[in-house]
């Protein structure tokens, strides 16, 4: 048999800030990421629908801190990662939980800051990398499940 492969590609809206919280006796960084993607189609009698699927991603290290630093909710982002199921028993019951673990990024919006490298390293452009994105479609208030 083959060796295995997990890589995942995304581009999306944030559905909210991300949350970054360090671990306890430690200097490791962890951010929470939700992240938003459409999908336009035409169905068979022609008529355009769009399908949003909403997608937990997590982030680790120096990538989880500059994402936070630098994305906000709304804000269009390109992830590459891998798939990993998180598994816990809670009051008896078992749950799990598919997330994408972020391996690097790329911001969307060219004009507000050209673009990331590996890692996530944020690539600066004279307008600085804070000012507002302008070339995006935020993902409606009603489409986030939470």
């Amino acid at each position: 048999m083959a060796g295995s492969f997990n890589k995942v590609m995304l581009m999306g809206n944030l559905t909210r800030d991300i949350e970054l919280r360090h671990l306890p006796n430690s200097s490791n960084a962890v951010a929470n990421i939700g992240l938003a993607v459409n999908r336009r189609f035409r169905t068979q009698e022609g008529e355009q629908r769009e399908e949003v699927t909403f997608i937990d991603c997590e982030a680790w290290g120096k990538t989880a801190e500059t994402m936070s630093q630098y994305l906000r909710k709304g804000r269009p982002v390109f992830i590459e990662g891998r798939l990993k199921l998180d598994t816990w028993e809670k009051e008896g019951q078992k749950h799990s939980k598919l997330k994408v673990v972020v391996e690097s990024f790329q911001f969307i919006d060219s004009k507000d800051s050209g673009g990331a490298g590996e890692g996530g390293a944020p690539a600066r452009s004279s307008a600085g990398a804070r000012s507002q994105p302008t070339n995006y479609e935020p993902v409606p208030e009603n489409d986030i499940p939470f």
